[in-house]
C-alpha cells in the first residue's frame, strides 16, 4: 500500500532495535533506550559502518563522511545496526556532483545488493532532491514531480551545503530539505532497517556528509 499525504498524522510502531551483536550498535541501543539523539558518525573515523555493494570508496576527511564514485553498482555505506521510528538529520555537500542518496529502514539481501527506502540527492535538472525512491525494489514512490513540488525542487543547493531531515515514525515517512517540506507518504513495507549513505553507480560524483544524528520517536509520537 502506498499512499501520498497532504496532512499530518500519526502512527505507531516499537522502538528502534540493533540488528547485529556490534558493540558500537549496542551502545547505540542503550542511548536509544535513554532517548537521548545519537551521533551515528564520530567525527573522525567509519566506526559503526561498513561498505556493501559497487567499488566507490568511503574516507573521513575534515570531519565529514566522503564518497567517491567508482566501478560496478551502486555503493553503499551501511551502518552495523537497525531503527525503526525515528527522525534522523545530516548535512550534505557535492563536492563534485553526481547523483546520491540515503536510505533509511533498508535491507541488504544476501546477494548483497541493498534495498528500501531512499530520501533522494538529485542535482540535475530534475531536482528531485528530498523525494522517496525503494531502491532495487518498488522505484519512485514519492516523486517531486509536478507545481506542487515546486519549492521542494527548489530547495537543495548544489554549491553549499544542505540539510535533510527524514521523519519516519510506523508507516509515516517525511522529509525535508534545508527546512522545506518535500515528502509525506504512507507505506508499510518496513518497519526497521539500517541507515546508509549511496554512491550512485555513474563514474562521477563525490559526496560529502557531516553530523549525522538519529533520535529515536516515542511509538506515540505523531
Amino acid at each position: 500500500m502506498v499512499v501520498v499525504l497532504l496532512a499530518f498524522g500519526c502512527a505507531t510502531k516499537p522502538p528502534p532495535v540493533a540488528a547485529t551483536p556490534d558493540p558500537q550498535a549496542d551502545a547505540h541501543v542503550a542511548e536509544a533506550a535513554a532517548g537521548a539523539v545519537i551521533a551515528l558518525f564520530d567525527g573522525h573515523s567509519l566506526s559503526g559502518w561498513h561498505v556493501v555493494g559497487g567499488g566507490a570508496t568511503f574516507r573521513v576527511d575534515d570531519g565529514c563522511i566522503v564518497g567517491t564514485a567508482g566501478p560496478g553498482p551502486n555503493t553503499f555505506l551501511c551502518t552495523s545496526g537497525e531503527w525503526s521510528d525515528f527522525e534522523l538529520t545530516l548535512d550534505v555537500r557535492l563536492d563534485v556532483p553526481g547523483n546520491s542518496g540515503i536510505q533509511f529502514r533498508s535491507h541488504v539481501r544476501p546477494d548483497g545488493v541493498v534495498y528500501g527506502y531512499q530520501c533522494e540527492i538529485d542535482p540535475s535538472a530534475r531536482s528531485w532532491s528530498g523525494g522517496i525512491y525503494d531502491e532495487s525494489r518498488r522505484g519512485w514512490l514519492a516523486s517531486l514531480e509536478g507545481e506542487a513540488h515546486a519549492a521542494a525542487r527548489a530547495a537543495f543547493r548544489v554549491d553549499d551545503w544542505n540539510r535533510y531531515r527524514i521523519r519516519a515514525v510506523g508507516d509515516r515517512l517525511r522529509t525535508w530539505v534545508n527546512d522545506v517540506p518535500c515528502a509525506d507518504l504512507i507505506d508499510d513495507a518496513d518497519a526497521s532497517g539500517l541507515i546508509a549513505l549511496q554512491v550512485h553507480t555513474g563514474g562521477t560524483g563525490v559526496i560529502r556528509w557531516r553530523d549525522v544524528r538519529i533520535a529515536p520517536i516515542r511509538p506515540d509520537a505523531p
